[in-house]
């Protein structure tokens, strides 16, 4: 019987959860009760101290929950495997990125979005915490593309400007179009075929893009650190310094020799 009892209580906890993380980013914080959580999953009012001790609380853990189920349904890494080509490493966290933000059932920006208009402060910390990882790994390739010679800031930058060219589109097409035309947005058809009504691009299209783009930009920025690094002297006994990238070798006269059709020209 106490088996039972546990099984039953890991139930409702789970539909305490999925409910509160949909009617947090259709309200938000301040507008949402226990009330309204309790009744779309189907639980005593009572529910929500029991399980989760207060609504702050059950704040925090709906938004975990949903980055969790978001994270399940698009891995950051996209499906790429850590030994392929850097490129292509970049594309694919950058499709999981669009696809997450895109996807009508991912909770998780709604929240956020709602966090923004209306801060509670109740989220900071534990965004912090559970986006750090997927945030190094963005970093890390960056600083692949970039080279060692790149500063932090540098890197830094580079993220930022990753992330917006990512959000931007996929923000105007979830709100715009709303959550049926999203479904069909993020869908392979809809990437491969006939893209977005009213958009006129599709998911898949942006991400080769935002690649594309992203990667010409750190490349160029790459060829100016190679130059600024050629027009300094250099010390006695040192020669000059080479290294593989993703971008080519650099030559002794600080520029990029090509590493084949998909190398720097």
């Amino acid at each position: 019987m106490k088996k039972r009892q546990r099984k039953d209580a890991q139930e409702t906890r789970q539909r305490l959860l999925a409910a509160a993380a949909e009617v947090f980013a259709k309200k938000g914080y301040w507008e949402t009760t226990h009330a309204e959580i309790c009744q779309k999953a189907k639980a005593n009012t009572a529910a929500v101290n029991y399980h989760f001790g207060s609504k702050e609380n059950l704040y925090v853990e709906a938004w975990k929950y949903a980055f969790e189920k978001s994270v399940e349904a698009h891995p950051p890494e996209g499906g790429i495997v850590p030994e392929a080509p850097v490129e292509e490493r970049l594309r694919g966290r950058v499709l999981a990125f669009m696809q997450r933000i895109a996807d009508p059932d991912n909770y998780e920006v709604e929240i956020i979005h709602k966090e923004m208009a209306n801060p509670t402060g109740l989220l900071t910390q534990t965004m912090q915490q559970t986006v750090e990882r997927m945030r190094q790994g963005m970093r890390s390739i960056v600083q692949e593309l970039l080279g060692d010679r790149a500063s932090e800031r540098q890197v830094s930058l580079c993220v930022m400007s990753l992330v917006g060219q990512c959000f931007g589109p996929m923000l105007h097409l979830r709100h715009r179009l709303g959550p049926p035309i999203s479904r069909l947005a993020i869908s392979k058809r809809a990437d491969q075929e006939i893209g977005v009504p009213g958009f006129g691009f599709g998911v898949e299209e942006l991400a080769d893009h935002v690649t594309q783009f992203s990667l010409a930009g750190m490349r160029g920025i790459r060829h100016s650190e190679f130059r600024l690094q050629a027009a300094r002297p250099r010390k006695r006994g040192k020669g000059p310094q080479t290294r593989n990238s993703a971008f080519g070798n650099p030559a002794p006269n600080g520029r990029l020799k090509a590493r084949g059709p998909e190398g720097t020209r």
